[in-house]
């Protein structure tokens, strides 16, 4: 087939890539959301040595997330 055919799809087009393009879509979102839910879990545990109160380490860690569910797009 010529390269003008339009059965032909150019290299880097096609299903193939939009494939790829979505699964690294996905892998970038899941990365993020472990990355919030990790943030969470610091700022609701208290180690006994640690002087900042549970609330104010909770609340850190909420805004925290959200601010990375908001740079991802989330």
């Amino acid at each position: 087939m010529s390269a003008n055919s339009p059965y032909e799809q150019p290299p880097g087009h096609g299903p193939q890539s939009s494939q790829e393009a979505r699964v690294q879509a996905l892998e970038t979102q899941v990365q993020a959301l472990a990355e919030a839910v990790r943030v969470l879990a610091r700022g609701l545990e208290q180690p006994p040595s640690q002087d900042t109160p549970l609330p104010e380490a909770a609340a850190r860690g909420a805004r925290l997330a959200h601010e990375i569910l908001l740079a991802q797009g989330l």
